[in-house]
């Protein structure tokens, strides 16, 4: 199963390792410091051109970190996910 974060960007469901505000979460040091390695490594994602309300951890096929930043809050991605069995 898959989660849609926007604009036809999906994650596999299992691969989520966490869902996060984006005002929230990037007021830590540590979190931002983690962004810019992330950044530098090429594995961080934009699914949109929106401003970024949520971020997605996740593993790529690859067993990668990966950060997606979505448009939607993460509210809203958490809401699509509830219901739902992982596989």
């Amino acid at each position: 199963m898959y989660l849609h974060v926007g604009n036809n960007r999906n994650i596999r469901v299992r691969s989520i390792i966490g869902i996060f505000d984006a005002d929230t979460a990037t007021v830590s040091s540590v979190t931002k410091r983690y962004l810019s390695v992330a950044d530098t490594k090429k594995a961080v994602l934009f699914a949109s051109e929106e401003i970024p309300k949520s971020f997605v951890l996740y593993k790529d096929a690859d067993g990668k970190y990966k950060i997606c930043f979505s448009q939607l809050s993460s509210s809203s991605l958490y809401g699509r996910l509830e219901g739902r069995e992982t596989e």
